[in-house]
């Protein structure tokens, strides 16, 4: 017998049987639109976690703090702090051999033209935070304005500022608010806010009054403060973050320029008031950015070989890649109990259509028909019930699938979030969900196949 005519015949005996057959399929297929969803909600929740965060620029950012500045618990042990019983011997044990590196904090332009230096390295900035009084109308605040250099326009938050524009230049008295800042200032209109006028109280060098040389370092002792107007050009709706891997976003901004002239001449007013605080130390922390994100632990490990410390997000990012898969296994066994609960059906399908075709197997085989082409018309027919029911599944799942993402979309919009693709579909899941939907089909149809095989012809033909 050929495999077109053993196709031909499994195909009639599911048409003979159209409700039962359909039965079944409309199982398999909600089991595997079950199984679609759940996987779909994975990679669709991974997409979105990945492609966020990529797009923020941490991950191609490495932040260089000072050798001995460490964080977390490793800074209170490497400065001393609570000791318990054993702990010189654990410092023993993790005392650096005389071979170490030597620790180096030197973070100054001198760094930076060092680190750019590097192979796979794109720019180097200091990461400045520069303490000013923010004042507008009768109100003031203090705050950490951070400085955003001029490379960061098209990148992160900065790619699409919600209202305004990014700086003119480096050297601009223009400054960037967060939503939430602005909000603060004017909490009805806060777009309204572009165009006008933020004063910034700071320090300056030289005498009072005197112009704001950005990235100048040779600051004398007498700074002062002074008032400057700095022109609010754009707001971002982004959330004040602790990292500053995303260009230093904060809640106040202004060029990289000018609050490095600002941090210079408040670092200068503070050591003519401290001289024993003098540093060599200029920035408190670099960023490096990386050419691809594939080079940033080679860029990191040479940082670490010069005497600094560096961190950066690409290692939790392998981590929470390695959390979804975990959340994707999960999600498929779960999704898998109510295909596991249609195999069974089909086992059913194909045990009752044994009894209802005993006879006709045994004409089968009394006129020349094999143990093995009994089987695949069996296996045929499972298959079949399989492949029709992962598609059908597949088409079901993405249709739920648009059905929750558009309700869950509605629901974040009115709470104020950004809507998102929360179901993704990809190709991979697509063949896999029907392959898998065969697969199991022809396990269930297995039995009942070899069954059918192993018929003796002879009780067959005398079956009522």
């Amino acid at each position: 017998m050929t495999f077109r005519d053993t196709l031909g015949l499994a195909l009639r005996n599911l048409g003979e049987a159209k409700l039962r057959t359909s039965l079944t399929t409309l199982g398999v297929s909600i089991g595997i639109a079950s199984l679609a969803g759940m996987v779909s909600l994975g990679v669709g929740l991974q997409d979105q976690f990945v492609a966020r965060f990529t797009k923020s620029g941490l991950f191609d950012s490495i932040t260089v703090t000072p050798g001995q500045d460490m964080p977390g618990g490793l800074a209170t042990l490497a400065r001393g702090g609570r000791r318990g019983f054993g702990a010189n011997r654990r410092a023993q044990r993790t005392a650096p051999s005389p071979d170490a590196t030597p620790l180096r904090s030197d973070l100054n332009d001198e760094t930076v033209k060092e680190l750019a230096a590097l192979e796979g390295v794109r720019e180097v900035y200091p990461n400045v935070r520069a303490p000013v009084e923010a004042k507008y109308g009768s109100d003031s605040e203090g705050l950490l304005a951070a400085g955003v250099p001029m490379t960061a326009k098209d990148e992160g938050a900065f790619q699409s500022i919600t209202f305004g524009r990014f700086f003119s230049d480096d050297a601009a008295k223009e400054c960037l608010l967060s939503l939430d800042m602005a909000k603060r200032i004017d909490p009805a209109n806060p777009q309204n806010l572009i165009g006008k006028d933020l004063i910034l109280i700071h320090a300056a060098p030289g005498n009072r009054g005197a112009a704001l040389a950005p990235g100048d370092a040779g600051l004398s002792a007498n700074a002062s403060r002074v008032e400057e107007p700095y022109r609010i050009v754009g707001i971002i709706e982004r959330e004040t973050g602790p990292f500053g891997g995303s260009a230093a976003v904060s809640g106040l901004m202004i060029p990289l320029g000018r609050a490095k002239a600002i941090a210079s001449a408040t670092r200068a007013l503070q050591q003519s008031l401290v001289p024993e605080r003098a540093s060599e130390r200029t920035y408190n922390a670099l960023i490096v950015k990386a050419k691809h994100a594939q080079a940033v632990q080679d860029i990191e490990d040479q940082i670490k070989k010069k005497g600094f410390s560096a961190f950066s997000l690409n290692d939790a990012l392998q981590g929470a890649k390695r959390g979804f898969i975990i959340l994707d296994i999960v999600l498929s066994l779960i999704g898998s109990i109510a295909l596991a609960v249609s195999s069974l059906g089909i086992m059913n399908t194909m045990v009752m259509s044994i009894l209802e075709r005993t006879r006709e197997i045994g004409i089968m085989k009394a006129i020349g028909g094999s143990d093995g082409d009994i089987r695949r018309i069996f296996l045929i027919e499972a298959s079949a019930i399989g492949f029709f029911g992962g598609v059908t599944g597949v088409v079901l799942g993405w249709v739920v699938g648009r059905i929750i993402n558009f309700g869950a979309n509605v629901y974040i919009q009115n709470q104020g979030g950004t809507a998102g693709n929360l179901f993704s579909l990809p190709f991979w899941l697509i063949g896999g969900a029907i392959g898998f939907s065969v697969t199991i089909s022809l396990l269930a149809g297995s039995y009942p196949a070899a069954r059918a095989a192993r018929l003796d012809p002879i009780r067959a033909l005398r079956h009522d």
